[in-house]
């Protein structure tokens, strides 16, 4: 590799981001002077950086590398895989390529954000051939997933091949789909495999994760136990093979669907016109959904991770054309999503206040993970037989135990890498060779600004210790004002304090000092400061005005 990280006569791997997180999946292939990108995800916003929606990962490394990069190749749909690319695919200049399914989707969110004719989207259907890449050949290996048409990548390159695993799971009932099969993988690895790339989310898991099939079953049995109720199942918007669950048991109990949610409606229009969900029964809406008896009525609803705008919040606080009373019933078909407990436990109190029962997948067999558990990992191995196994997707303790594992079942090297770190494949032993920097950015109403920019790293000070507005008038006197400050009664009294507190440290400055005004601001701003902290314990942000 060059100094410059232009990669020569070799194959690296370089994870932007998704390697040492969970979300914002973006990964880089190197070999003789070029890169391929896999996947261009997102995470939704975090409380650590308040007042944002959305997060990324920073791909400054290869924009700056942008006449190197051939095209971007997608795995599945989901957003963590290509929630970014209508905020960046069209700066990188390159095209795009997915199957049906990720590619209406795609195109979808492109047009939305106005960039639709700046990036070329290429379909690759099923009669596909490889995609040729300059030194690399890349074909789709269909996986069983909570999506449909989610997919391995085959990487021909010229040091051997590599399976980017996407994100995956082994489904002996997967509904939608048809996902490769035992021999099929064993074939692959009958050819030889440098490298797997592997999803590293449920390696802490020890058991299987069980079928879309299980789930068709559990549902039927949990919903019939409630009839003359009006039942509602949230779920992931995108996951269609539960999306054709419900509808079959909405047909085997003799309710009527009723879709709510955006989201939904948009996956059930991109399935069915790619062929999915075809025989899913005909939908209702809100008025139709609410003049039926109760137990004639299956709803779907967005928000089971606790999204104050989504349909299941909405219906909690009363809020919605859709109500739930008590006695009604709502069933968690998904996992609780990191991070969000507090906001799903805001929900589900809001329910609970209302009489309605709530079930989760620890009371009832109603939902399974998209993500391999250890036994599905080893039975890859086992089948693929890499040289190579690099954890992805996941955070580092999720990456370590991976390469553990692997290492376990004699897979014979390991590269544990975080985002930011290439990893040179071959030729030679493989490991790390490099650190590129690297981070994260962040949507602040409609600017993509650093994660760890002023305006975000200001926001959570304001918001942790309050902010003081010193007003100077120029004649040694000031006006204070405290924001978030925790006085309440005593405001007022710290506002009299604060302002002769000011006056008295500008009358004390001397000579030069008395008409510079740097000086002047200085004496305020710590005058002030020392008063905040003195009544509220608390060290403000501090802002000097001078009156005009």
């Amino acid at each position: 590799m060059k100094k410059n990280f232009t990669p020569e006569d070799e194959l690296l791997f370089l994870a932007l981001g998704g390697s040492g997180e969970v979300g914002m999946n973006v990964s880089l292939y190197g070999c003789r002077g070029q890169w391929i990108m896999v996947d261009l995800g997102m995470s939704f916003g975090a409380n650590e950086y308040p007042g944002t929606e959305l997060m990324f990962a920073d791909i400054q490394f290869i924009e700056d590398r942008a006449d190197q990069l051939l095209g971007i190749v997608l795995t599945h749909a989901h957003e963590d895989h290509i929630g970014a690319l209508p905020y960046f695919a069209a700066d990188l200049g390159v095209p795009i390529y997915a199957t049906p399914f990720t590619a209406d989707l795609v195109r979808r969110k492109l047009k939305e954000a106005g960039v639709a004719g700046e990036v070329k989207v290429h379909v690759i259907d099923e009669e596909h051939d490889p995609v040729e890449l300059g030194p690399f050949t890349v074909d789709w290996v269909p996986m069983a997933h909570s999506i449909a048409e989610s997919h391995a990548l085959l990487i021909e390159t010229p040091f051997g091949r590599v399976f980017h695993s996407g994100d995956w799971k082994l489904d002996p009932e997967p509904l939608i789909g048809d996902p490769a099969t035992p021999d099929e993988l064993m074939g692959i690895g009958d050819e030889g495999v440098l490298a797997l790339i592997c999803d590293s989310t449920n390696v802490f898991n020890p058991g299987a994760s069980g079928s879309e099939g299980e789930v068709l079953r559990g549902m039927m049995e949990e919903v019939s136990r409630h009839a003359g109720r009006r039942v509602l199942v949230t779920t992931f918007a995108s996951n269609v093979a539960r999306l054709h669950t419900l509808g079959e048991v909405a047909r085997a109990s003799g309710r009527q669907l009723c879709v709510a949610g955006r989201s939904l409606d948009r996956i059930i229009e991109v399935a069915q016109d790619n062929g999915y969900l075809k025989n899913l029964p005909e939908l209702v809406d809100f008025e139709t959904a609410m003049g039926l008896p109760r137990g004639e009525v299956l709803i779907v609803a967005t928000g089971g991770q606790g999204e104050p705008r989504a349909a299941l919040s909405r219906i909690a606080e009363g809020n919605h054309p859709l109500e739930l009373t008590s006695g009604d019933v709502v069933l968690f078909s998904s996992r609780q999503i990191p991070g969000n407990e507090l906001a799903i436990g805001r929900v589900q109190n809001m329910l609970a206040a209302r009489g309605i029962a709530m079930i989760g997948d620890r009371q009832s067999r109603i939902h399974v993970s998209g993500h391999p558990g250890r036994p599905e990992l080893e039975s890859l191995y086992s089948w693929l037989r890499p040289q190579i196994l690099v954890p992805v997707h996941g955070e580092l303790r999720h990456l370590r135990e991976q390469a553990r594992v692997g290492k376990a079942a004699g897979i014979p090297d390991q590269v544990a890498q975080v985002n930011g770190e290439i990893v040179r494949l071959a030729p030679g032993a493989p490991g790390r060779i490099a650190q590129v920097p690297n981070g994260r950015l962040v949507l602040d109403g409609d600017i993509i600004v650093p994660a760890d920019g002023e305006a975000i790293v200001t926001r959570r000070r304001l918001a942790r210790d309050g902010l003081v507005i010193v007003i100077l008038d120029g004649r040694g006197g000031a006006q204070v004002q405290g924001i978030g400050l925790p006085l309440d009664e005593d405001y007022a009294a710290f506002v009299a304090e604060a302002e002769r507190d000011v006056a008295d440290a500008l009358a004390k400055l001397k000579g030069r000092d008395r008409a510079d005004t740097a000086q002047q601001d200085e004496a305020a701003r710590l005058a002030a400061r020392r008063a905040a902290q003195r009544w509220s314990g608390k060290k403000p942000q501090m802002r000097i005005i001078r009156a005009r």
